[in-house]
């Protein structure tokens, strides 16, 4: 319970103890502390192991950018692999393990690949695993893919919950460092709406690791004073543990914010929500990354950035060590030195500057000591490194814009093609010292809120003293024989680079590549700037010849949790529930998705053993009394105006210019290139105003295409469409009782065949008034009709129809059921029309009308979609008829090569037939309306299927369709 590393100061609660696991053993920290702070303060150094060597790897810097401390976080299925422990809030009751080593972390045994290391360096997996090429799956990929990758997931369902949400703002501003204070304070003062995230839990960047002063105050203390403003401000909202990770079109932003990964215990609280946010502006105030410096043996635990040492000095009152080293090559490292000396620790300076290197260190699993270029052994237990600093540019190059080298600062900078609306503020953009930032920030803040046309007071700029930045490039000690590590995680060192250079790949692209420079989890924050300049040094070149690399999203990894949202399980994509789902759900119904729908496909009665007995009842019922299903999920479209019946002339290839009022007509639409889209009905309720139904598949699709051909083709016609398929419910009532049934329904409307035949239509009202629309159609092959109502009346409307007909023998059928009624019949549906599919093929030549121009008529005619030799609808019975039939089967005349060289077609849709008593089924065969009575075979390698079948018209019942006309 120890902490030997805890020192006085910091921004802790030290009243208040955190209890937390650590590879199972119960260390404690205060709130306050990271998970990195808190391991620290008790003295543990070694947390890691890197992703190639598995060599010993200790905490390296205090924030996002931490190549090294990658922990696995929370028990079972909530387990969550490669988090950094530099970002990771404690809290009382946190569980975590260190990952990516075999056996304990201090004796990990994948640690002999540091043996090998001659053999794995850079791209050696290009050459070693070429030959015997057999060995590639059976050997050589097992192998790799058992000892790639890092943390482990739990393979078992996440069972936290994530959402979504959409935010919109004058200005958003990235990063609450100064500069992003500074800039949020100016503009909402002025009066902007202002949005203001930052990746951390404690606002204020920098200024809570660095002892500052702005004004009188401590740095630290006027963070918090201007949060505390910002907070109360109505035109602001801030959003702390929030990462900007990607820049996108038209101003829009992702961010990630952290909502409950702080707390040991959610409440039900999504833990994270991806936000979506609109902004009119855009200031990035991300800061600045420090960066390393290469040399021998440059990896070890206690070696750290110099900047994070501070951090844990300043902010959370931990010393990285007791005996402590600086090497820098700048002034802003030599600040590491005073904070550490004013705490009372001693500090030795190695300054590039002054000639004096690192070329050496040694300690297995914790730093011992450094050795120098003069050569002298120096021992201690951490030592801070400084290379300079990199402004963070990644933001800015998401949409192409390419950074700009800095002679100045020896860092690139955000080019000149940046987002559209961005600006970038501070150390983000190449400003280095505090005073410099705060006044360029506060003049970038009000600026903005000027443009949108505030004119409200912004206050002035915080006083901040501009302290010495002054470095000297110095990338890497040549001197060293050893090692010398450039990016961390990926394990690629200086050598790497050299060979790579040395085999041809010299591309900053290629280089990246071929060694994993940077492609790591923390995209080569510390590294890429190091390996870019030790590739120019190599090349003979300056770090603009050479070139540089451009950021992607996201910053920082997104759980693919978060990018989910709510979508997953039932809610992995949205879902549409009929009018009647709740009496459907009530009544015993099992649910199938179609399309964005859930339909009921059968509805199971006490003692049926399957879906089978369902759907077999279901048809026979509908066959020999009344059946009631819901079709609401057809789409509608109400088309209205002078030249509707012109409109539907062009876009359907059958005619529908004279039709009748009070009367539906099946259609057929084909595509431009002639091929059949979609069918359906429209009715024709007035002169001006026609209802077509589609399919629900294309519901969608057809109403986009009509809306382009009304828009585009024919602007002159004056026609209007709406959808409706949300407006109306609606329901087949089907079998040789369903006019009993409707003129039980419908309001003094009389439905004998003679007033209301096969294919009428009408608006009528239903009980007692209810407004209708009543059709007479059959998909089923029997008597039958649809009534609609409006969709509120959906419920209630299939509870009328189920009272009304009781004592007829009502009962709801389902997808199923009317799928097996549509086989029967010889209706094709999705399966047949397919978008591969032509009217001559399905036997509806004679609907493709050769008196008009319609879309795809032309095109229809051409000769390989219209030769009556080619494949057609037909029917098929197996010749045993206690075979089942398998759809997607092939078929192949009788003693035919199994190849596709004698393929004749294939079986689009099977059934089993309860009228009938065996399957049957719908399928294209070639020249098959002059093959009925032939036998042939049905062929399915992939179920290892050989069946014969005799070839039979699609109308398997009633082909002169007497039912549905009687």
């Amino acid at each position: 319970m120890n902490q030997p590393n805890r020192i006085d100061g910091g921004l802790i609660d030290r009243e208040t103890v955190l209890k937390f696991q650590w590879n199972e053993r119960w260390l404690t920290g205060h709130p306050g502390d990271t998970l990195a702070s808190a391991l620290l303060a008790n003295g543990l150094r070694l947390v890691g192991r890197s992703f190639k060597y598995h060599r010993p790897r200790g905490i390296f810097t205090a924030g996002s950018e931490e190549p090294n401390a990658l922990v696995e976080l929370r028990k079972g299925s909530a387990r969550e692999p490669n988090t950094r422990a530099t970002t990771v809030e404690l809290f009382d009751g946190l569980y975590a393990t260190s990952q990516n080593h075999r056996g304990p972390l201090e004796w990990d045994v994948m640690a002999v690949n540091d043996l090998l290391a001659p053999f794995l360096s850079a791209g050696f997996y290009y050459k070693t695993f070429m030959w015997p090429k057999a060995f590639w799956e059976k050997l050589y990929e097992p192998m790799i893919r058992a000892s790639a990758g890092l943390g482990r997931l739990s393979g078992r369902e996440d069972p936290d919950s994530y959402d979504h949400g959409f935010l919109h703002a004058d200005l958003l501003v990235i990063g609450a460092g100064p500069a992003g204070l500074t800039s949020a304070l100016a503009a909402a003062r002025g009066g902007a709406r202002v949005i203001l995230a930052d990746e951390d839990f404690r606002w204020g960047g920098r200024l809570n690791s660095e002892s500052y002063l702005l004004g009188d105050r401590p740095g630290a203390d006027w963070a918090m004073e201007a949060a505390s403003e910002l907070a109360a401000m109505p035109n602001v909202r801030l959003l702390p543990r929030t990462t900007v990770y990607g820049a996108y079109d038209h101003g829009i932003y992702g961010a990630l914010e952290r909502k409950t990964d702080h707390l040991p215990d959610t409440g039900g609280t999504p833990r994270q929500v991806l936000w979506r946010i609109y902004s009119k502006r855009a200031l990035l105030a991300a800061g600045a990354t420090e960066r390393s410096i290469a040399f021998g043996n440059n990896d070890r635990p206690g070696i750290m950035l110099a900047g994070a040492v501070r951090s844990y000095v300043n902010r959370y009152g931990v010393t990285p060590g007791r005996k402590v080293a600086l090497f820098t090559n700048n002034e802003d490292g030599l600040r590491t030195a005073s904070d550490l000396s004013a705490k009372g620790i001693d500090v030795t300076v190695l300054d590039t500057r002054e000639g004096v290197h690192v070329v050496h260190t040694s300690g297995r699993k914790a730093l011992k000591s450094i050795t120098l270029s003069d050569g002298r052994t120096i021992q201690a237990d951490c030592l801070a490194v400084s290379g300079g600093w990199s402004p963070n540019v990644h933001l800015t190059c998401h949409h192409r814009s390419r950074p700009v080298w800095q002679e100045e600062i020896s860092a690139f900078i955000p080019g000149s093609d940046l987002p559209t609306g961005m600006t970038v503020t501070g150390a983000a953009a190449g400003t280095m010292t505090l005073g410099a930032i705060v006044r360029d920030a506060h003049a970038a803040g009000t600026e903005i809120a000027s443009d949108f046309g505030h004119r409200g007071a912004t206050g002035s700029a915080p006083t901040a003293d501009d302290e010495p930045f002054d470095t000297k490039p110095f990338w890497y000690v040549q001197e060293s024989r050893a090692r010398a590590w450039v990016d961390l995680q990926n394990d690629v060192t200086a050598k790497d680079i050299r060979q790579s250079h040395q085999e041809g790949f010299r591309s900053v692209e290629h280089l990246k590549r071929y060694t994993t420079l940077g492609m790591a989890t923390d995209q080569g924050k510390t590294a890429n700037i190091l390996g870019l300049a030790i590739m120019a040094e190599i090349s003979g070149r300056t770090i603009p010849e050479t070139g540089t690399t451009m950021f992607r999203p996201p910053y920082t990894p997104v759980p693919i949790g978060a990018f989910a949202g709510r979508a997953r399980g039932k809610d992995f994509r949205p879902y549409r529930l009929t009018p009647s789902h709740d009496w459907a759900a009530e009544n015993g119904a099992d649910f199938v998705e179609a399309g964005l729908w859930l339909r009921a496909q059968w509805y199971r009665l006490p003692g049926e053993k399957g879906w089978r007995d369902s759907v077999d009842r279901e048809v026979r019922t509908t066959r020999s009394a009344v059946g009631v299903c819901d079709v609401s999920t057809l789409g509608k479209i109400d088309i209205q105006g002078r030249d509707a019946a012109d409109f539907l002339n062009r876009v359907y290839s059958n005619a529908f210019l004279k039709l009748p009022v009070g009367r539906v007509r099946y259609g057929l639409m084909l595509r431009d290139d002639g091929f059949a889209y979609d069918d359906g009905t429209s009715a024709r309720l007035s002169e001006t105003q026609f209802v077509m139904t589609t399919t629900t598949a294309n519901a969608v699709t057809v109403f986009r295409e009509l809306e382009f051909a009304r828009q585009c083709l024919w602007p002159d016609l004056d026609v209007h469409l709406i959808s409706t398929t949300d407006a109306w419910a609606q329901f087949s009532v089907a079998g040789p009782r369903a006019r009993i049934l409707i003129s039980r329904i419908v309001d003094g409307l009389d439905v004998s065949n003679e007033a209301f035949p096969f294919m009428a239509c009408t608006a009528c009202t239903v009980l007692g008034g209810t407004p209708a629309r009543l059709f007479r159609i059959s998909f089923s092959g029997e008597l039958a009709y649809e009534i609609a109502v409006p969709a509120r009346y959906g419920n209630s409307m299939i509870q009328a129809l189920m009272a009304a007909g009781k004592d007829l023998g009502v009962a709801p059928y389902g997808t199923e059921a009317l799928g097996v009624m549509r086989v029967e019949k010889g209706h094709v549906a999705g399966n047949e029309i397919n978008g591969q599919t032509t009217a001559e093929m399905m036997g509806l030549s004679g609907m493709v009308s050769q008196k008009k121009d319609a879309i795809g008529t032309a095109m229809s005619g051409r000769e390989e979609m219209a030769r009556i030799d080619g494949l057609q609808l037909v029917g098929f019975r197996p010749v045993d008829r206690s075979v089942a039939l398998t759809a997607g089967a092939h078929f192949l005349s009788r003693g035919a090569p199994e190849d596709m060289a004698h393929d004749e077609g294939w079986m689009t849709s099977v059934a089993w037939s309860p009228e009938l008593g065996h399957s049957i089924g719908l399928g294209f065969l070639k020249q098959g309306r002059l093959r009925h009575g032939e036998t042939i075979r049905a062929f399915s390698p992939v179920r290892g299927q050989d069946i014969l079948v005799e070839v039979c018209s699609p109308h398997h019942i009633d082909p002169e369709g007497v039912r549905q006309r009687g």
